[in-house]
This record gives structure tokens, sequence and C-alpha cells, in this order.
């Protein structure tokens, strides 16, 4: 080969159309942006599935944290506790008036502004054994739309929320007892009633039978 047939050789080599190379890199980057970019269905479902994934959080969050309102309360020195949304409210003890031919739970009847309104000891219903002498001058009066009734107490602690988490279904120390009514135990060992189901409870109703 020549001397002027190698520098034409190099020069065909070196004549490259850069003009053809973009438009080429232009139209593989607009298919690529073309795969890349969903239609506007598929962005909906996409925003969609975040929003449903992000909102899963908090609601895992709230069941951790979620828990009952109660009113706790002592009676022959252990504490007790009933949902507040059960609770009308809480009344000094006076005047209590026995009825004969009732069950031993129910320690009598109590006039509430006119309303009458029959008192539970609810150590005597769960067949609990006495533990001295206590105060009892409260009344807790539980209502529901069918039901009406007080139960005694020696002293209210207050209102808390308790979280569902700690509520401990297992109660080994008060098996076989009226164990229907309970909701559980607390780690503090407060003692959780089953407010609904002691109104719902028809065999409660004061009726008195000579």
């Amino acid at each position: 080969m020549s001397t002027h047939d190698a520098a034409t050789g190099k020069s065909k080599q070196a004549a490259i159309d850069w003009r053809e190379v973009h438009q080429r890199l232009e139209t593989a980057r607009a298919a690529v942006e073309r795969v890349r970019t969903p239609d506007a269905g598929e962005t909906k479902r996409v925003l969609k599935a975040r929003a449903q994934a992000l909102a899963r959080e908090p609601e895992k969050a709230q069941a951790a944290d979620a828990g009952v309102e109660v009113l706790e309360f002592f009676l022959a020195h252990e504490k007790y506790a009933v949902e507040s949304r059960h609770v009308r409210e809480v009344y000094p003890l006076e005047n209590l008036t026995p009825l004969p031919c009732t069950p031993a739970f129910v320690l009598g009847i109590v006039n509430l502004r006119g309303e009458i309104v029959s008192v539970l000891d609810i150590k005597k219903f769960f067949d609990l054994p006495e533990k001295g002498l206590t105060d009892l001058n409260k009344v807790i009066v539980l209502q529901s739309r069918q039901m009406l009734f007080g139960i005694l107490a020696d002293t209210i602690a207050g209102v808390r929320r308790i979280p569902v988490a700690e509520i401990q279904p297992s109660l080994p120390a008060l098996a076989g007892i009226r164990e229907q009514y309970l909701r559980g135990i607390t780690p503090d060992r407060t003692i959780l009633l089953d407010a609904e189901k002691l109104l719902a409870d028809e065999q409660i109703i004061v009726q008195e039978q000579v």
C-alpha cells in the first residue's frame, strides 16, 4: 500500500458522523424514559400502595398503645377497676336499707335522689374471703340501658388508662370464682372487672320475695 492509500484509509476511519451518533443516543434515551415513566393509572396505583404502607405504621403503633380507661378503687385492701364508660357516678354510702330474701352479695338498697339503687358487695359476689373490717363508704354506680346498680368501695384510687397488652387473661389466684365476670389482671395486681357482663346478668336484678 502506498503512502497516499494509507493516509486515505486513516481519513476514512476518522470520518465519524457525530450528528447521527447524537440522534441515536437521543432515541435510546427517549426509549428508556418511556419504559421508566409509568402511565397515569400506574402512577395512581403506586401512590396508593405507598399511602397504604405508610398508614399501616401508625395503625400498628395505635394498636400497641390501645388501652381502656378505668376507675380504680380499693375494697378490703385489694385494688379493683371497672371501665369508666360504665360508671355513672360515685356516691357516698348513706342510709342503706337491707332487703330480706336476697342473695348475700346484695347488701341492700339506697335512695339515690329519688331513684332506688341496689348495692352489691363484689367480695361476696366473687366468693372471696373477708379480710377484716373496712370502711365501705363509697358506692360506684354502674349503668347500662337495661341495668343499674352500685358496687361497694372503700376508697377511690382514681382514673387511668391501662394498655390492653398489659391485661393478663390468666387469673390463677381467682380461678373458678365467677371468672366469667373478670376481664383480667394487671402487672400491679389490679383486678379488672367485666362491668359489661355484670350489667347484662339478669340474675343480679333484685327481686324481693318473702
